[in-house]
């Protein structure tokens, strides 16, 4: 697999995880994503798709955490989503057209997509990339799941497209990153590694190639100490931001 360049962006800057939010600032929230901006940060957010398709700013399959709701986030649509209140403050679920529409390539995107091993992810990729065929910001798209940077390199080449990958976290793609069957259908311009497992060979075989290698989620000192040794951008939040 030839490497293909990637914008200089990418490495850049810091990003901060689901905005910068905190007591108050709901992640994933339009004043998460200001808070971001405020403080010279990239954002990095996610994706549920609603019951009518539409890409939602939210980050858990079902409601309860986030709003307090009983239900799964793809059984309501994406009106009903975003009459719901984030934690019992101001803020709202939004679609990510209002998010894209507010951030205004102000700051740089990574957009994390949601997935499940058989989850019908292409339909939300495709629901994304159509928003992003009209963003003219800086934006990459990014999943656990290899079907999504596989899907944006056939159908939308020229969105920068990453794997997001982990040993220690499980949700149903765990060692997928290290697996270069994937890799190679995959064709990510970008490995974004949890930072519990950044000192594997792998993520320093992939760096050793020069390719772009970001890790996440940076919490603490330690965090940030094994982050800034091993990978070329952060993404961060809490204590990792300081």
């Amino acid at each position: 697999m030839t490497p293909r360049p990637v914008p200089d962006w990418l490495t850049e800057w810091e990003y901060a995880h689901r905005g910068l939010h905190h007591d108050g600032v709901p992640e994933n929230s339009l004043a998460a994503a200001e808070g971001a901006i405020a403080a010279g940060m990239g954002i990095e957010c996610d994706i549920q798709r609603s019951r009518d398709d539409h890409p939602m700013v939210f980050h858990d399959w079902d409601l309860a955490r986030l709003t307090g709701e009983a239900g799964d986030t793809e059984d309501r649509a994406a009106d009903a989503l975003e009459e719901l209140s984030l934690l019992g403050t101001d803020q709202h679920p939004v679609r990510l057209a209002t998010f894209l529409a507010s951030v205004a390539g102000r700051v740089p995107l990574l957009i994390e997509v949601k997935s499940l091993p058989g989850y019908d992810v292409e339909w939300t990729c495709a629901s994304v990339g159509w928003l992003l065929d009209t963003y003219s910001g800086a934006v990459a798209v990014m999943s656990f799941d290899p079907r999504v940077p596989m899907w944006f390199a056939d159908n939308a080449p020229t969105i920068v497209r990453g794997l997001v990958g982990t040993d220690s976290f499980e949700n149903g793609f765990e060692g997928v990153w290290r697996d270069p069957m994937a890799l190679a259908e995959a064709q990510p311009d970008f490995l974004a590694i949890d930072v519990r497992d950044l000192e594997r060979p792998e993520a320093a075989a992939w760096r050793a190639q020069n390719r772009p290698l970001l890790t996440w989620t940076v919490r603490s000192a330690e965090t940030r100490v094994t982050g800034l040794a091993h990978a070329d951008a952060l993404i961060a939040e809490g204590a990792g931001l300081a």
